[in-house]
């Protein structure tokens, strides 16, 4: 079996993965051109893409961390709210 070149990866998945990264940028700009961009899900989106391009390693994990809820005691009443995408802050 023949061992794949090293650019295969790219080759198969930087297309998809450019068009989710102007998808994002588009998404910011609009919520910013409507006054929307210190609502705290676009704030947490913001802090978490700066996770894309620290040279670390394990983004998709530390970008999910950074956008959940790191609390692990039951809330003592439920708000019924469903998901959000993001944790907010207290």
């Amino acid at each position: 079996m023949p061992t794949p070149r090293p650019t295969a990866l790219v080759d198969h998945g930087f297309v998809p993965t450019r068009a989710k990264l102007i998808e994002v940028a588009a998404f910011l700009d609009r919520v910013e051109r409507h006054g929307a961009a210190g609502d705290f899900r676009c704030v947490a989106l913001r802090e978490a893409a700066a996770l894309l391009v620290d040279g670390q390693p394990a983004r998709a994990r530390r970008i999910l961390e950074q956008l959940s809820d790191p609390t692990t005691a039951p809330e003592t009443v439920s708000s019924g709210k469903a998901a959000l995408g993001a944790w907010q802050k207290p």
